[in-house]
């Protein structure tokens, strides 16, 4: 591995050890071992650093969804494209700060499109036109990725990301939204539930991919 390639590795450790608040170009120089200044070297500035450890993430869950079928039979489209979608959300669990890191880059990451690039190559060989492929691209979304991503949260607000708090936010204005906060509290996640957010449950995300799934193959005929 180049000095690049252990900068990001360090760096993907850094955050889920200590959060990627964390994660400085000072903090990761004493984790090295090295001067700070002697990482402008590899990496030109902290922007720079993190989108190597995006493409480090995105790497990880190239090779979670590559795995290959163990049931001495070829996977059918829908089959093969759930078992992708639920590896990479394993790679996420491991570093839930990723969605959020993922959502800040200015520019999509090589890896990325090469990653959509082979479920539109899924999706074509098993029969659906491009357009309808592009279609299923966009109500995919980020599922392919391994989460939900939520345009509406308590934090874009100015609340919190957690979940207590994020009910407790809701709570609140409980006589302004009587149905918002009846689903709420009838949707409390279970602690044995994983979560990536306040409204990204692993139960949620499965839910969802199930529906699109089932939707599609109804569209393929």
């Amino acid at each position: 591995m180049d000095r690049g390639g252990q900068c990001w590795a360090a760096a993907v450790v850094l955050a889920d050890t200590q959060g990627i608040q964390a994660l400085t170009m000072r903090r990761l120089a004493i984790e090295l071992h090295v001067e700070a200044m002697s990482l402008y070297y590899h990496l030109r500035d902290k922007e720079a650093l993190l989108d190597g450890v995006v493409e480090t993430v995105i790497a990880e869950v190239g090779a979670a969804v590559t795995r290959p079928d163990t049931k001495g039979g070829g996977e059918d489209w829908r089959t093969r494209l759930r078992r992708q979608f639920l590896a990479a959300r394993h790679v996420m669990l491991r570093h839930p700060w990723a969605p959020g890191l993922l959502g800040s880059r200015r520019t999509v990451p090589a890896v990325v499109l090469a990653y959509y690039d082979e479920i539109i190559g899924t999706l074509v060989g098993a029969g659906f036109s491009y357009r309808l492929a592009h279609r299923a691209l966009h109500a995919f979304g980020s599922l392919p990725l391994g989460f939900a991503q939520e345009i509406f949260s308590p934090e874009s607000a100015g609340g919190n990301m957690e979940d207590d708090a994020a009910e407790a936010d809701l709570a609140a204005t409980a006589e302004n939204l009587p149905h918002l906060t009846a689903m709420v509290a009838a949707e409390i996640h279970d602690s044995t539930d994983p979560t990536l957010g306040w409204c990204d449950s692993q139960i949620e995300f499965e839910f969802t991919l199930d529906l699109l799934l089932d939707g599609l193959e109804r569209l393929r005929g």
